[in-house]
């Protein structure tokens, strides 16, 4: 049966392939599948397979116009010898929990879960649709999605990749990643403004008819890198159905036997995925949705408003410093029962006053979630605490989800067990990281406490890190929020 794609804001329906080249609606709304498909493979089966086993056994489910022998390809080209573990995303036990380690990419973040398959699926899909014209992804990033999205498309025949990223708002390494990166095809370009701002920008570009007239006759079409195309999203479901399987070939689970999953949230298109994945029959239970000190989505769980009317504070786990999460919009529409009039209702509400509250009725389908958040102060607590007890460093990010996991057993005495998702190498991070075990290490230099990181923690320093120690910028753009639009058509020379 093929899986169709529709809008969240309309009835507009295409095929999967069309969907992830559009990335965006034409409407301004999100691509859903029509109907959310059902595992269908034995789970006991899934413990033998490897991690590109589990992937196509998942993803043939969503992507129905694409053939065996496509889908295998951009697979087995995504899940290479990129990745510098042979199991992808490997579980580590510690702390009592089981925490899944989705930073062994090329740039070490989760992203490179999903951004390692996106230009292959792009690829593919624009040969499918008969697209002649050069593929522009156009994304803005709260810290990773960047560089893995660069890391992704650099040098991919018949694409240009331009992101733009908050200047200051992202860590030391994180802007290194980017303004290093190789390739003709790549543009990266610090905006003076906070993510939010530069998420809405990007937005805006999508929705100029003018500009999208203007690029079709210079021979290009936009797409996007972000979660919000459903090429990304659909992949991370992969690793939670591989998290599963794995509990069970190591015998921590029966099989049935359900388990927590936690995970750390910005954009919400993480915990989208597992969401995603227990519709489709995978055994999870509680979906815990940790947020740092932006937590407007704690505020939305335990309220039903979502108001983004309040201070944006930077905090140590940046890629979470986001107050408008995107991928909500495709929960919205489903807690609505799929209605798209009743979610662009409140998109729209969103929009003009940034906020909207939902029924007690839509609010009755938020069981599977709980919602908390760790302050900074929590955060670095629980990674010092993590460490001095199992030798096991986390990074920010994952330290917010364990955090937050902590509170929920405290509250709830539920003793089910739990996949916390990790989601960035603690060399990301190395500053915040080091800080809290010590604040000894803050008079340190940014790669020097790479090296001691990798003392401390008995763990080799990643490519991904000793690839930009001596590495020169190549990218030195800097624009206003008002001027995203005029920097994309220059580089495009438009």
């Amino acid at each position: 049966m093929e899986v169709m794609y529709k809008s969240t804001r309309s009835d507009q329906t295409v095929t999967a392939s069309q969907a992830i080249l559009k990335g965006l609606a034409s409407d301004g709304g999100l691509f859903v599948p029509v109907t959310l498909p059902k595992l269908n493979v034995n789970i006991e089966d899934l413990k033998d397979m490897s991690y590109q086993e589990v992937a196509y056994a998942v993803m043939k489910e969503f992507l129905t116009d694409f053939t065996e022998e496509e889908l295998k390809n951009c697979i087995n080209k995504a899940y290479d010898k990129k990745f510098d573990t042979e199991e992808i995303a490997p579980l580590v036990k510690a702390d009592g929990a089981y925490y899944l380690e989705l930073f062994h990419g090329p740039t070490i973040a989760f992203k490179d879960m999903a951004l390692s398959i996106l230009p292959h699926l792009l690829i593919t899909s624009a040969k499918k649709n008969n697209i002649k014209n050069d593929i522009v992804i156009l994304t803005a990033t709260s810290g990773d999605t960047g560089k893995a999205a660069l890391a992704g498309f650099a040098d991919v025949e018949h694409t240009k990749i331009i992101v733009f990223y908050p200047k200051g708002g992202v860590s030391p390494i994180q802007e290194k990643q980017m303004v290093t990166q190789k390739g003709d095809n790549t543009f990266v370009v610090g905006i003076n403004g906070n993510f939010d701002q530069a998420q809405s920008g990007v937005k805006a570009i999508f929705g100029n008819k003018e500009l999208e007239k203007e690029m079709n006759e210079a021979g290009y079409q936009f797409s996007s890198a972000n979660s919000i195309n459903i090429g990304r999203l659909v992949p991370q479901v992969v690793y939670y159905v591989y998290a599963y399987s794995k509990l069970l070939k190591e015998g921590e689970i029966e099989n049935g036997e359900k388990i927590n999953v936690v995970v750390p949230t910005g954009n919400f298109g993480n915990i989208l995925a597992a969401y995603y994945a227990k519709n489709m029959g995978l055994p999870i239970d509680k979906l815990i949705c940790a947020s740092n000190d932006n937590k407007v989505l704690y505020d939305f769980f335990t309220t039903g408003s979502y108001d983004k009317n309040r201070e944006f504070i930077l905090t140590t786990s940046p890629s979470m410093d986001i107050l408008i999460s995107s991928n909500l919009e495709r929960l919205i529409y489903k807690i609505a029962g799929c209605d798209d009039t009743k979610n662009k209702e409140l998109m729209t509400s969103l929009n003009t006053t940034g906020k909207y509250d939902i029924t007690d009725e839509m609010k009755s389908e938020l069981v599977d979630f709980y919602g908390n958040y760790a302050t900074e102060k929590e955060t670095a607590e629980v990674i010092k605490e993590i460490y001095q007890q199992t030798g096991y460093i986390i990074d920010t990010h994952t330290a917010v989800a364990a955090k937050v996991y902590k509170k929920y057993k405290e509250e709830t005495n539920d003793n089910t067990k739990a996949v916390i998702a990790s989601t960035a190498s603690p060399f990301k991070f190395t500053r915040s990281v080091m800080n809290a075990i010590d604040d000894k290490y803050d008079s340190k230099g940014d790669f020097e406490l790479v090296d001691e990181l990798s003392k401390l923690g008995n763990v080799k320093v990643p490519n991904a890190i000793e690839e930009i120690r001596s590495a020169n910028p190549l990218h030195d753009t800097v624009c206003e929020v008002n001027e995203m639009e005029a920097v994309v058509k220059k580089f495009l020379g438009i």
